[in-house]
């Protein structure tokens, strides 16, 4: 059985390229928790949507979500804005979101012994997937330093893109993140709002450590 006073849930929505990613790793580094970026989840079944159009459907999304493995979520190829703009296209079906529920819970609630809890980000694990989360963060950033940062992420994987074509996917998936009727991206009045256009990787850091462990000493 675990210590429940250790195990830790944390929970983190934003719109893309905010930097969440990188902040989640480093807190889960941190406070050894297993880390799950939930957005590639839906990367990896767009990945086949577009490798097998004819074969796509329910059954055989379901069949890689039940061999879906973390390491297999890092993949570069994940990265590209191709597979960004159809995730964010399948990502509106209610069938793909609840399969993809069942795995983003499992692994938050229930994640191997090794770790201390678990620390996830997307659009909607505030008040979705882990909606009794011991913390709550909302991360943000003004769209021009989130494309920019994209856009420089994906030059050092050699991806050719204009920034241009960046901020344009951008402003995309916040329209679709945003709007769309089953599980939008939207800040919680419980969740802990951090801006990341001014802020260094290590200032977020440990602004958000500050935070937990603030909680964690009472």
């Amino acid at each position: 059985m675990r210590n429940k006073k250790k195990f830790i849930k944390v929970a983190i929505d934003s719109p893309a390229a905010a930097g969440a990613g990188t902040i989640a790793l480093s807190i889960s580094k941190h406070y050894n928790l297993l880390y799950l970026d939930t957005g590639k989840a839906y990367r990896f079944l767009a990945m086949h949507k577009i490798k097998n159009p004819k074969k796509f459907n329910l059954n055989f999304a379901k069949k890689k979500i039940n061999k879906l493995k973390i390491k297999d979520l890092n993949k570069k190829n994940l990265l590209s804005n191709k597979i960004g703009i159809e995730a964010s296209i399948i990502a509106k079906k209610k069938s793909i979101r609840d399969l993809v529920h069942k795995f983003q819970v499992k692994l938050a609630y229930s994640p191997p012994k090794k770790y201390s809890g678990s620390c996830l980000d997307g659009r909607d694990i505030t008040y979705n997937i882990i909606p009794d989360a011991d913390f709550k963060f909302f991360i943000t950033a003004n769209i021009k330093t989130r494309a920019q940062r994209r856009y420089k992420e994906l030059n050092k994987l050699k991806m050719k893109i204009s920034f241009e074509e960046v901020l344009k996917t951008i402003k995309l998936r916040d329209k679709r993140d945003y709007s769309r009727k089953i599980a939008p991206l939207k800040k919680t009045k419980d969740s802990i709002l951090i801006n990341t256009t001014n802020l260094t990787k290590r200032a977020c850091f440990l602004k958000i450590k500050k935070i937990i462990d603030k909680k964690l000493s009472y």
